[in-house]
């Protein structure tokens, strides 16, 4: 009796612990939303929080990043939707092509053997440890000698195989049977044929969810971008907010608003992958 009684109980206090979780995480979305409504100088005095002055809030700042039309009525047009497109762009392209040739170096470094592949993957490993900022100047003098500055090209380039998806994949690759492999061989599949027929169907939950990481990290870049990009009709997102920042305070509110905006793709994608996320991430670490 007291076993049946505490399944129920354990449930409710499971869920209760969770709804006050995601009230948790909820909090920071609710008070950006709330600072869209808001005017710069109130944020520059206040700053992000979760009091609706109801007589104070606006949709000034909603209206121009729309529209262009500021405050006082005049017309003032930026390019933010130029930035959302180009940030869209750069998340496409690079991401695609870093979930491709990253899946197939750790395809190579999984289920091949050859002379060096440890200690190809010790270097795997190794760059992982390294942080961005240390590899940046070596990188852009290579871009630069490469003429793929202020290019999209150069902005992906450095990042189309990323050692952590390679990791990642690796580890994922280490528990599809082998057989499956010998099987497509077997049929007549060469070994692009291997790969595209029988792994990367295999792969699908892997893929998302390290679609949604490396989506992340290329929607979210700063630095590297910003130091390669020179035309402001080639910015990305978070490039472009950095050139609306004033130290007067008069569009922190246009800043909140663009950034609110800008989070939307990833909610969307997040909220749409979760499943393959998770079974993305167990995936790999049962070896079967």
């Amino acid at each position: 009796m007291n076993k049946k009684m505490s399944n129920p109980v354990a449930k409710v206090l499971l869920g209760i612990f969770f709804v006050i979780l995601c009230i948790l995480f909820l909090i920071p979305l609710y008070a950006l939303l709330l600072g869209t409504f808001k005017g710069g100088a109130e944020l520059f005095v206040s700053g992000l929080n979760l009091n609706p002055t109801f007589e104070l809030l606006h949709t000034k700042a909603w209206k121009y990043l729309f529209t262009g039309v500021m405050s006082n009525g005049e017309y003032n047009p930026h390019d933010y939707f130029l930035w959302y497109k180009n940030s869209l762009l750069v998340v496409l392209v690079q991401g695609s092509l870093t979930l491709l040739l990253s899946s197939m170096v750790a395809y190579g470094l999984a289920k091949y053997n050859f002379k060096g592949k440890n200690v190809i993957f010790m270097c795997v490993l190794m760059v992982m440890m390294v942080p961005l900022e240390i590899l940046m100047l070596p990188m852009y003098t290579q871009v630069n000698a490469m003429g793929l500055r202020n290019s999209y090209a150069g902005v992906m380039l450095p990042f189309l195989v990323s050692m952590s998806a390679v990791f990642f994949f690796r580890q994922f690759l280490t528990g599809i049977p082998y057989e499956m492999i010998e099987a497509g061989r077997i049929d007549g599949c060469t070994e692009y044929g291997v790969f595209f027929r029988i792994i990367m169907p295999v792969m699908k939950p892997a893929y998302a969810s390290m679609a949604v990481l490396t989506g992340m990290g290329a929607w979210n870049a700063l630095l590297w971008p910003m130091l390669v990009l020179s035309d402001m009709k080639k910015y990305t997102i978070p490039i472009g907010l950095n050139t609306l920042w004033s130290p007067y305070g008069n569009n922190y509110d246009l800043m909140i608003t663009g950034s609110c905006f800008a989070i939307l793709p990833l909610l969307l994608i997040y909220l749409f992958a979760q499943r393959f996320i998770v079974e993305g991430m167990t995936a790999g670490a049962v070896k079967g």
